[in-house]
């Protein structure tokens, strides 16, 4: 079979996207657009997606519910991003944030109304999530296919459980999971890896949607006397999460068939939760850069 799929070049289609909290919104604007000019449908042109974080609800929002991507914009509104962001933990007498940031309740709310009580092998396509293991200290996924009986909103509240900003998520077989970005923020690769044994075949695309760069200098000689509060001040946590190794890995690999959507964020506001007006707009219009730059690319792909 591999031998006839390589003469026929008849190709599987990764999406894969990465974590970035309210950044993540750039991607489904993009993808908007994608459909709108292609006339294809997301789901329909892609045979596994894959996520990290928030782009790991936008895998399981297209995989578990095969929507259209103006389905996918109704999640990342502003009352919803609101609630999510909305039950603080923070001790406001105190100048150090000694608890996450926002609890749980107005995320599991928010993903209760997109995915009810669905288990992710009930998903239509297969759908990966990745997650990391606190007391087995390793990153791990969870998919539709070797994990069929997990509730989507615990792989999507999971995967999205970034440290500083929400608590450790529980799971139902006693795992603690945190934010898969900790080991990997783009999925792409592991999408390609999934692809390949999932379906046995060496012709694999991925489209890979990125969530913006931070590429404000950090000046190495004033880090020498930084200790945990200058380094969490400086975005260790965005330092972490932005590590291109494993892009480039896949572009060595398979070359053009490796499509990958970023760019460094300009003004978009580095942190994952700023919802106000202003960010964005600046959200929307770093969207429509992109658009510009890889739009005529993009179609070509899905159209391949």
């Amino acid at each position: 079979m591999k031998y006839l799929n390589l003469f026929s070049k008849k190709y599987k289609k990764v999406l894969a996207f990465d974590g970035g909290g309210v950044r993540a919104i750039m991607g489904v604007y993009f993808l908007k657009r994608l459909e709108e000019e292609s006339s294809k449908s997301i789901f329909d042109s892609f045979d596994l997606f894959i996520g990290t974080s928030a782009g790991a609800t936008n895998a399981l929002m297209l995989g578990m519910n095969g929507c259209k991507i103006e389905d996918l914009e109704k999640f990342w509104t502003v009352e919803n991003l609101k609630k999510i962001m909305n039950q603080s933990f923070i001790d406001k007498t105190s100048i150090f944030q000694t608890r996450p940031k926002y609890s749980n309740d107005g995320k599991k709310e928010i993903l209760y109304s997109f995915f009810e009580n669905k288990k992710i092998g009930q998903s239509l396509k297969p759908v990966v999530v990745t997650a990391y293991d606190l007391e087995a200290r390793k990153p791990i996924l969870l998919s539709s296919y070797a994990d069929p009986k997990i509730p989507a909103v615990h792989a999507a509240n999971a995967s999205s459980a970034a440290p500083i900003y929400f608590p450790t998520a529980s799971m139902e077989d006693g795992r603690w999971l945190i934010d898969g970005g900790i080991a990997t923020n783009n999925p792409s690769l592991i999408g390609y890896v999934e692809a390949k044994k999932l379906f046995s075949t060496d012709n694999i695309k991925v489209l890979g949607i990125g969530a913006g760069l931070n590429k404000r200098k950090i000046s190495g000689k004033n880090s020498r006397n930084w200790g945990a509060l200058g380094w969490l001040r400086h975005d260790i946590l965005g330092i972490m999460l932005e590590s291109s190794l494993q892009n480039e890995i896949l572009k060595d690999l398979i070359g053009e068939d490796y499509l990958r959507i970023n760019s460094p964020i300009g003004n978009v506001n580095r942190r994952m939760d700023d919802i106000s007006e202003k960010n964005l707009i600046r959200i929307r219009a770093l969207a429509d850069d992109w658009w510009k730059k890889f739009g005529k690319r993009s179609i070509n792909f899905i159209n391949s």
